[in-house]
């Protein structure tokens, strides 16, 4: 009796906790095949685990404590049972189950150390890197879980998609971020536009603020093409990719803003975001 409750419990606080914080890819896992959400909650709520951790710490030490708290967890040390942690317990299970590959989280973790500190974001490739490690990477194994053979034939798409929705989930921060003094957009962009870190923080140059936030945008566009360009995304795999179909509009609406950006967010009403991914499920286009 104890066994078989215990997972189910564990399922319903993955879940709960999943709806409270990424409305968006609980969403997606109410899309997905039913035997397969379980695992899908498990790993967007890792996710929005890391994500969050710079919210709910004041100092970089108390995140990185958190961040090697996972990590000794898929290295095989954690400390004490990871049954008394319902995201830790299900994202084992996940593993397990799907043979998911531990260090693809692990550099995952190692990426989000990045969110803990004010270092800018220095080159395209940087912020490359760290889109491919987080986004990129959730798309991918998201992918593995749904179906591992559709997997290998969607990797390219799901690598350029993460790109894409990173930057558009960057957008849709930057007045946080502004505000906390972090900076994604990466610092040749800004060079490029006559602006360096201080300048694009203090938000006084609109003009030059809107050429470099246009281009940001622009960069995850590309992405979303290359993506697109990849070929058909297999059926068995494309829930993984509905979170990224939310993308396109917020990199549009961000060129448009420009430097307004920092008082209107590019964000679709929650029904529309909904209807979106609806309409993308059936569809199959991103």
């Amino acid at each position: 009796m104890t066994t078989t409750a215990a997972p189910r419990g564990n399922r319903d606080i993955c879940l709960a906790t999943l709806r409270d914080t990424d409305r968006d890819r609980y969403l997606a896992c109410l899309l997905a095949p039913e035997e397969k959400r379980p695992a899908l909650v498990a790993l967007y709520t890792f996710n929005a685990e890391l994500a969050r951790i710079r919210d709910l710490v004041h100092e970089p030490l108390p995140g990185e404590v958190r961040m090697h708290y996972w990590r000794d967890l898929l290295e095989g040390q954690a400390h004490g049972s990871s049954e008394a942690n319902p995201i830790a317990a299900e994202l084992l299970t996940a593993i397990e189950q799907y043979r998911l590959p531990r260090q693809t989280l692990i550099d995952m973790i190692d990426a989000r150390i990045f969110d803990l500190y004010d270092d800018p974001m220095e080159t395209r490739g940087n912020l490359e890197g760290y889109a491919g490690e987080t986004a990129s990477a959730l798309i991918q194994l998201a992918s593995l879980v749904l179906s591992a053979d559709e997997a290998k034939r969607s990797a390219d798409a799901a690598g350029h998609a993460g790109v894409a929705q990173a930057i558009a989930g960057l957008l849709l921060l930057m007045p946080l971020h502004r505000h906390r003094g972090q900076l994604y957009l990466p610092l040749e962009i800004l060079t490029a536009t006559g602006l360096d870190r201080d300048s694009f923080l203090a938000g006084k140059d609109k003009a030059r603020i809107s050429v470099a936030i246009e281009a940001f945008a622009g960069l995850g566009r590309e992405h979303l093409a290359r993506a697109t360009a990849a070929g058909a995304i297999p059926q068995a795999v494309f829930p993984a990719f509905l979170p990224a179909t939310l993308a396109e509009p917020v990199l549009k609406k961000a060129q448009k803003l420009g430097a307004g950006l920092f008082d209107q967010s590019p964000a679709l009403p929650q029904w529309r975001r909904q209807m979106r991914m609806a309409i993308a499920s059936i569809t199959k286009k991103i």
